[in-house]
């Protein structure tokens, strides 16, 4: 199954996070932050969103830095997607 989305919406899987620190520490689970670095799986094709228009700066493969907390998550044939607006992404990670 794909995913299209649309206006302006980017879908994202997010990496994982870091199970030990750079000191060689294992992390519980409960104790690992919530990744913010993702891939970008598909975007949308942008167009008129609340009557602006909206260039796609976006593309696919692309690592990005998105808020802590932005999105919908959505979970199809196993894998956890976030589904989230071009302005939740925060930077682009080269």
């Amino acid at each position: 199954m794909t995913i299209k989305p649309l206006g302006d919406r980017v879908v994202i899987k997010m990496t994982e996070a870091e199970e030990t620190t750079h000191s060689g520490i294992v992390l519980a689970g409960s104790a690992k932050e919530k990744p913010q670095i993702a891939e970008i799986v598909a975007v949308g094709p942008g167009g008129i969103v609340d009557g602006k228009e909206v260039k796609m700066e976006l593309s696919v493969g692309q690592k990005v830095l998105v808020s802590k907390y932005a999105g919908t998550q959505v979970k199809i044939d196993g894998t956890e997607y976030t589904i989230l607006s071009q302005s939740d992404v925060l930077a682009i990670v080269e």
